[in-house]
């Protein structure tokens, strides 16, 4: 039986079955504890996997384009906040106070990486560019995330401290993880390549672990009380509307700038998304553990939103781009010939 179109993907659906449990059956005292120490756990081993898998051959050749990533870290680090600070008046009458933080925190987010290289080489753009721009989004988001959070969201009095304890923090969960990853990886590399599915068990399991004690914590300090269905259906709306910006800039920038189709193709896919798998262990790291719930219901919604848009673009893109290569084919194979 095919899958419904309009179904969400497996993942989707679980993250939606973990807020639901969380919201029934949140975890509390030693097991709450007990909850937070193995999320740490997890979350150190996917990043550790994470570097183990990345490889630096693929870095390498994409690393010389310059131009196109730089674009990309400047719609990635520049363009989304000032999107969020520029769209207030319009964003914060549609959320809650706590929902526009989570706005702020999403547009400070670095790109995805697996989606991104997947929605690129579907859509027939630069693959290698694409590997090596999501990956240097991914990393240097370690430090300039907690960064901008420390000059957008400190207001708020949702993040744990400064922004170097931040960082602090990161380095020591993530980075360090990662960094021991990619040392180990021409010892372990090829049973990491061998074995993706436990690369996607421990990526989707820690992000499962981290929302449910995230929204356990939020539960028992009355979430769902203080969000009405109003602010939930702004939140949608929020999210469309920086998504639809985002799409548009990227697009009409490497246009302008003069960049090939394929270049165009990664800037769009690189330059707009935001990562869940890197959002939702920082955000476990950045903000007070009552607050990390309704900081990535933004996130979460938007990685959805991202994933069915960008999936109809790259399906397109990459249809027009076969149906044109046998025309090209053709008038070369009946050009004639020069002498």
């Amino acid at each position: 039986m095919a899958r419904p179109k309009l179904l969400p993907d497996n993942f989707t659906l679980a993250l939606i079955g973990t807020v639901i449990i969380a919201s029934v059956l949140p975890c509390r005292g030693n097991a709450a504890v007990a909850f937070n120490w193995i999320t740490d756990i997890a979350i150190g081993l996917l990043f550790f996997l994470h570097g183990a898998k990345l490889s630096r051959e693929a870095i390498v050749a994409g690393a010389t384009h310059w131009r196109l990533h730089l674009l990309v870290l400047l719609s990635t680090f520049v363009m989304f906040p000032v999107l969020a600070i520029a769209f207030k008046p319009l964003l914060s009458p549609l959320v809650t106070p706590a929902l526009y933080t989570g706005i702020l925190f999403l547009c400070t987010l670095p790109s995805t990486v697996q989606s991104s290289i997947a929605f690129t080489s579907m859509a027939k753009g630069n693959v290698p560019a694409a590997v090596c721009s999501a990956s240097a989004s991914s990393l240097l988001g370690i430090f300039i995330t907690p960064a901008l959070v420390g000059l957008l969201v400190s207001n708020h009095g949702a993040t744990t401290g400064s922004p170097w304890h931040t960082v602090g923090n990161i380095v020591l969960q993530l980075l360090v993880p990662f960094v021991a990853g990619q040392l180990l990886r021409p010892a372990i590399g090829k049973w990491v390549d061998r074995h993706k599915p436990v690369l996607k068990f421990v990526d989707q399991g820690s992000i499962l672990l981290v929302v449910y004690v995230a929204f356990s914590e939020a539960v028992n300090e009355g979430i769902w009380h203080s969000i009405p269905v109003s602010a939930l259906a702004g939140l949608l709306v929020v999210n469309i509307i920086l998504l639809a910006a985002a799409l548009f800039i990227t697009a009409f920038s490497a246009k302008r700038l003069g960049f090939s189709r394929a270049d165009q193709i990664t800037i769009i896919f690189c330059g707009s998304k935001k990562s869940l798998a890197s959002g939702i262990p920082m955000a476990k790291v950045i903000f007070a553990s009552h607050a990390v719930g309704a900081v990535v219901l933004p996130l979460m919604l938007f990685h959805q939103i991202q994933l069915m848009v960008c999936a109809v673009l790259a399906q397109r893109w990459g249809s027009r781009r076969t149906a044109a290569e046998p025309v090209r084919e053709s008038k070369t194979v009946g050009a004639p010939a020069r002498r």
